[in-house]
């Protein structure tokens, strides 16, 4: 089965509404998908709200748990703490950080800045990071993402190695944007073992630590007030 915690609808630049994104993962055999449209500070509430009422259809016909959340992406560094408290306030059970990929002129220091927020789940396609950025990772318990995107894939191999020495978790998402995109279980796999992970480790990257992040969202799902 597959987890998947980075993907686009219409709502940002995906093509697919969530409905449609939705019932062809479910085709793909995905158990969780996270829906993590684009997002500033703008517009939060309304993003979030939207993808929830998709979500309540969704769930209700198909054997899919989607998580609604968002991408922070190119913010300032400096204003991520304040962005990403808006999109908890607004609703977010997931928040993706577009992290530092070697293929678009993110700030310096995005990285860092939104891993020490506290409030981030996972950094997207975080490019050349340091080792003082993965303990970071690990320390605030933030998974680092393996991309299956192209472009954003060209330090899967840095990243997983440094990762899988210093103990911080990993996880193998999409960044889909098109149903061509996303990921089936054959595919899942080889990105993590393209990246250089061992064989013996899957079970961990594919399936227990993304199904430990999937507990997390329920549980801010199911909080009171949500």
């Amino acid at each position: 089965m597959v987890y998947d915690f980075h993907t686009h609808t219409f709502y940002s630049d995906g093509e697919l509404t969530p409905l449609e994104l939705a019932r062809r993962a479910v085709e793909r055999g995905y158990r969780a998908i996270g829906l993590t449209d684009h997002a500033g500070v703008g517009g939060l509430h309304e993003l979030v709200t939207r993808l929830k009422a998709d979500r309540e259809l969704i769930e209700r016909y198909w054997p899919i748990r989607v998580v609604v959340g968002v991408e922070l992406t190119h913010l300032p560094p400096e204003a991520l703490f304040e962005a990403a408290n808006l999109a908890r306030e607004a609703g977010a059970e997931l928040i993706v950080l577009h992290g530092e990929t070697p293929v678009e002129p993110v700030l310096a220091g995005t990285v860092r800045a939104g891993i020490t927020t506290g409030l981030i789940d996972v950094v997207g396609h975080p490019g050349l990071l340091s080792e003082e950025e993965i303990r970071l990772a690990k320390e605030y318990d933030v998974y680092l993402e393996l991309s299956a995107r192209c472009g954003h894939a060209l330090a899967n191999g840095h990243v997983a190695k440094l990762a899988l020495q210093i103990g911080a978790r990993l996880l193998v998402n999409s960044d889909a944007h098109t149903a061509a995109d996303l990921l089936t279980p054959e595919r899942q796999r080889l990105v993590a073992l393209g990246a250089g992970v061992d064989e013996a480790l899957l079970p961990d990257l594919l399936h227990n630590w993304p199904e430990e992040l999937l507990q997390r969202t329920i549980e801010r799902r199911e909080a009171p007030g949500r």
